[in-house]
């Protein structure tokens, strides 16, 4: 090759990653924009006054919280203790034994005294076999339904709580989340706020409770996490679901709701057929389903954001099974991305054809393989001498100092909005982790992102992977 056309080629490259860069900045200012303008509208918009009539009301609308559980013999009962002390009356818990290999079963059987029961199953309903459905006799444990199963994955349990519920709104959650009281509220709230349109799901923020006091199933104290790497995740699920998130729900484009708190309308999920189980990303999938279908039947819809930190979880705290979990993420990003690729830039489905999935194609699925393979382009630059430096301290320090900057913006507003870390020390020390996290945790997310897309690129098996929780911190 000439060196006419090499000296092409390089400014092509140049203008490739300023290009990107830009666009990247755009679209990060105007979702800071509009996410404040989304938080501000609810906190003015929300306020919920007297809710006693409706939490005593036996007319208020129904919900069936499922909660797939696999070898959580550990925590469960305190987990359907937490779930079953939630400020709402007409709502019942479905826990999915999904097939434990543990004493999870037992354990629920000892605890609330449930006894095996006779229920119709649609024969239909494609799942795999129910081995037994336990209630129990006593009043107290009325609202607790187990369903014992042989093991699908987590899609399947939460298909076949959809397929026996009976309720007019399913809420799915992982069993491990900490629900506070008055959540089911807000949920319901969210569903019934809009007169024009019909709520087809609820979503909402996750916060991380690693490090938190926890005592009989309740948040007793807010405690900033001890490891590092639970920071690291503190200030991405901030942005992510404070910045992020709350923005694409401005503009009622919302795309996925977390598989950790997630409340749908039954009739519609079940229209679709409910939960994927043939991809990792299952979270995601069955809200693209859902908003195609009203999309494509022409019917006024709308999915709702939540922004009050309603759903506490536990996240990884080893780099392993963090990576797995984020390897996991990529590759039910791209699977999802593959089955609805006709909506890509596709006018017919409006904001969600011509603005969120191009963010997802481009941010979520693109944008780690452009890091990944600009980091090899610049050590063979630099090897071959070519690299033009002043460019590449250039645009390097401008993006560092944007994400530094979104990151702090991000902490600050929560704080103002939410105050939940109180300690100025906290503060600090989240703000620490945003100077630091584009050279130490940044590239731990950009490698497993790049493994999940290889694997399912080139097609290498991969299962769910697994999270080994320690547990809530108890009081000291």
């Amino acid at each position: 090759m000439g060196s006419g056309a090499f000296d092409i080629l390089l400014e092509y490259i140049n203008i490739v990653f300023l290009v990107f860069t830009v666009v990247l900045f755009t679209m990060f200012t105007g979702m800071g924009y509009l996410s404040t303008r989304n938080s501000i509208h609810y906190r003015n918009k929300n306020s919920f006054g007297d809710m006693s009539k409706l939490m005593a009301s036996p007319l208020a609308p129904s919900i069936t919280i499922i909660a797939p559980a696999y070898n959580e013999g550990m925590t469960i009962v305190e987990n359907i203790r937490s779930l079953m002390s939630l400020r709402y009356v007409n709502y019942e818990v479905m826990v999915v034994n999904d097939g434990s290999k543990d004493d999870t079963l037992q354990k629920m059987i000892d605890a609330y005294d449930l006894v095996k029961i006779e229920q119709e199953i649609d024969p239909e309903w494609k799942s795999k076999p129910i081995r037994g459905i336990y209630k129990s006799p006593h009043k107290a444990f009325a609202k607790l339904t187990v369903i014992d199963k042989e093991n699908g994955g987590k899609s399947d349990a939460l298909n076949t709580g959809m397929a026996l519920s009976t309720n007019q709104y399913v809420g799915c959650i992982d069993v491990d989340c900490l629900l506070l009281p008055d959540a089911l509220l807000h949920v319901v709230k969210s569903f019934y706020q809009r007169s024009e349109k019909r709520v087809i799901a609820v979503g909402g923020v996750i916060r991380v409770a690693n490090s938190c006091v926890i005592q009989g199933g309740q948040l007793e104290e807010i405690r900033l996490p001890s490891n590092w790497l639970a920071r690291f995740q503190l200030l991405e699920y901030t942005r992510s679901f404070i910045l992020g998130r709350m923005a694409w729900g401005r503009i009622d484009s919302l795309l996925i709701i977390s598989g950790a708190f997630g409340f749908f309308d039954r009739e519609i999920a079940l229209a679709v057929n409910g939960y994927d189980t043939n991809t990792v990303g299952e979270d995601m999938e069955i809200v693209f389903k859902m908003r195609r279908y009203m999309h494509e039947r022409k019917l006024p819809y709308t999915v709702e954001y939540i922004p009050d930190p309603l759903c506490w979880t536990e996240v990884p705290e080893d780099g392993k099974i963090l990576i797995n979990q984020r390897d996991r993420w990529a590759r039910g990003n791209l699977e999802t991305l593959y089955k609805h690729k006709d909506m890509f830039f596709n006018p017919k489905f409006g904001r969600l054809g011509m603005l969120s999935y191009p963010y997802w194609f481009f941010y979520e699925w693109m944008a780690p393989l452009l890091e990944f393979f600009g980091f090899f382009t610049i050590i063979i630059f630099y090897w071959i001498g070519i690299l033009n430096w002043d460019f590449f301290i250039a645009i390097t320090a401008t993006v560092y100092i944007f994400s530094v900057m979104f990151s702090f913006y991000a902490i600050l507003w929560d704080t103002y909005s939410y105050n939940e870390y109180k300690k100025t020390k906290d503060i600090l020390i989240l703000m620490f982790c945003a100077i630091i996290e584009p050279v130490t945790f940044h590239p731990i997310v950009v490698w497993a992102a790049i493994r999940g897309n290889y694997k399912k690129l080139f097609k290498v098996k991969s299962g769910w992977g697994s999270q080994v929780r320690k547990g809530f911190a108890k009081a000291t």
